[in-house]
């Protein structure tokens, strides 16, 4: 106990915000012990791509002497890394919750302070916006003060590298090491009010950057004329609104509505309880105000607007697309249209749906499966792009991203909207829809479904136990699933050497089922849970809708098979 108070008075003493130092201690002088051990026990790792949390006081929790050392870390990094010779320049942007320009500018002061230069977006921007700001200008790294769709009372530190992409391994263990071994916060050089003028260093970005953003997505486009289109749009409080309107206006949709409620950017999303379009509730509103209109398409960002969902009109009611059906209809979209489909490249994470492979394979490009994140897909589709002369025209994730073209070399909401909103209408003008598209890709390829199921592990050494899951499973897998025969299982915790960088070691077992399909297991990263991930193939008869309805029903069904045969408490 003495030495938690200690290190919590430590703490205090470097914090330079007098807010967080008043609040660690209180904690302190109310002798609340469990409270302090969860503020001082834990510390935020920069990991993938960034640090993210609850924002409050304590090195467990998001705040300013966590951004400053953080940034120390980032620069130490930069000053001595292999770019250090040349000139290092950061972009620097930020989202709307309440402390997000807060810590970016303290973000910045601390680089101003390292004589590292920074372009800074002035207001609140889109995670797109700036990481296009990264590679169009071509710096040394990029900042987005973002929790994206976490709760309200998170946020997040977001790194870009030198290729204007998430940033991987050596790189954030790099950084990592820079915040370990750097001073208390108050001792770390600083510029403040560096956002008012105060450093030379520190400018904001081009007044065009839009303007070059929409240079770059427009010339993804294969339809050339806009839509009358009716379409409603929610960034769900977020800050998307204004490079979304602006991107669809310049394409000629401009029958956009917002959805009033949730059009204006407010960190504290006041109508929902998570503010994630995947969350149930998320886009009652928007859903109201498209029966009203009898709109053609609902489309909605998160937060930070670099992922998207849709929902479409469909026999009288509206349909959510999953996240696969997205990606699905988005590749074939663009390979359909390319006029060199052989030399795309296209890439997905492992545990999205394998009917991207069928598509991109129908029109000889180049299909690549990935570890999960952007960083591993935008990766894929560079490297690949280097070394077999192509081109990287398409990437996604189950979890609502997508990247189309080349402008920005991460999940963009924006773009995917604009190209989505481009193949609706380009359907409609035939008289078809968006649930005919892909009909006609099921009789293609197959009727593809996915389903997911987690099973909890409660208790001490969970982590332990999920690990020992995988381990059973791996070694002795079932011979049959729902009657379905298993014909190979691959252990993705080994073999790393023999597969590319991009699909290396993963705490993931998949079980193939042949033409039928396959199952996924793996641990949760950020939860106590083991996570299934059920693909099902199945034929497309007379009646779509109902095939659909009872192959994901037994995709389900399949995952609560798997679910039950696991013991977390072997």
């Amino acid at each position: 106990m003495t030495d938690l108070i200690e290190r919590a008075r430590i703490w205090i003493a470097g914090d330079p915000d007098p807010t967080t130092r008043a609040e660690l201690e209180r904690i302190v002088a109310e002798g609340d012990l469990a409270e302090l051990e969860t503020r001082m026990n834990t510390t935020l790792e920069f990991g993938t791509a960034g640090i993210r949390g609850k924002v409050g006081a304590g090195p467990g929790r998001m705040n300013r002497a966590v951004v400053i050392r953080t940034t120390h870390g980032l620069a130490r990094y930069l000053l001595t890394g292999d770019d250090a010779d040349s000139e290092i320049r950061v972009v620097i942007g930020f989202d709307a919750r309440p402390t997000s320009r807060q810590f970016a500018e303290d973000a910045a002061g601390v680089l101003a302070a390292a004589d590292i230069a920074v372009h800074y977006f002035p207001d609140m921007a889109p995670t797109p916006l700036v990481a296009f700001a990264a590679k169009h200008l071509v710096v040394s790294a990029a900042v987005v003060v973002t929790a994206s769709h976490n709760p309200p009372e998170d946020n997040g530190y977001k790194v870009y590298g030198s290729d204007a992409s998430q940033i991987v391994s050596p790189t954030d263990h790099a950084i990592q090491e820079g915040i370990a071994t750097a001073p208390p916060a108050s001792s770390i050089g600083r510029v403040e009010d560096v956002f008012a003028g105060a450093s030379a260093l520190v400018t904001p970005v081009p007044e065009d950057i839009v303007d070059r953003y929409w240079d770059e997505v427009s010339a993804t486009r294969s339809r050339r004329t806009g839509s009358q289109l009716s379409i409603v749009y929610t960034p769900i409080h977020g800050v998307g609104l204004k490079t979304f309107f602006e991107v669809m206006r310049r394409a000629g949709h401009e029958e956009v509505e917002a959805v009033p409620e949730q059009a204006e950017p407010d960190g504290t999303f006041p109508t929902v309880d998570f503010p994630n379009p995947e969350e149930p509730g998320a886009l009652d509103l928007a859903l109201d105000l498209s029966r009203r209109r009898s709109a053609d398409l609902l489309l909605a960002n998160d937060p930070d607007a670099d992922r998207l969902a849709v929902v479409v009109p469909h026999a009288g009611q509206w349909r959510p697309l999953s996240g696969n059906e997205v990606g699905v209809l988005l590749g074939d979209y663009l390979l359909r249209n390319d006029p060199q489909p052989t030399s795309a490249i296209v890439a997905s994470s492992i545990v999205s749906s394998p009917m991207l492979r069928s598509v991109a394979t129908s029109y000889g490009a180049r299909y690549e499966p990935t570890l999960t994140g952007f960083k591993w897909i935008v990766r894929a589709g560079l490297s690949l792009q280097e070394e077999l002369g192509g081109r990287f025209v398409f990437g996604y994730e189950e979890a609502l991203g997508y990247t189309v073209g080349s402008a920005v070399r991460d999940k963009d909401g924006i773009s995917a909207g604009l190209l989505f909103t481009d193949l609706t209408a380009d359907l409609a003008d035939s008289g078809a829809s968006i649930l005919d598209r892909l009909v006609e890709l099921w009789r293609a390829h197959g009727l593809w479904v996915s389903a997911q199921t987690s099973i909890a592990s409660t208790g001490p050494g969970g982590q332990g136990a999920m690990g020992d899951a995988v381990d059973r499973l791996a070694g002795a897998p079932p011979d049959l699933v729902a009657g379905m025969a298993v014909t190979a299982v691959t252990d993705y915790r080994h073999g790393a050497g023999q597969r590319p960088p991009w699909l290396g070691t993963q705490d993931l077992v998949e079980l193939s089922l042949g033409d039928q399909g396959r199952i996924l297991v793996r641990p949760s990263g950020t939860e106590p849970k083991l996570k299934v991930y059920v693909d099902l193939r199945g034929e497309v008869g007379d009646e779509p809708d109902n095939d659909h309805a009872a192959l994901s029903t037994r995709a389900m069904e399949v995952g609560e098979i798997i679910g039950d045969g696991i013991d977390l408490r072997a």
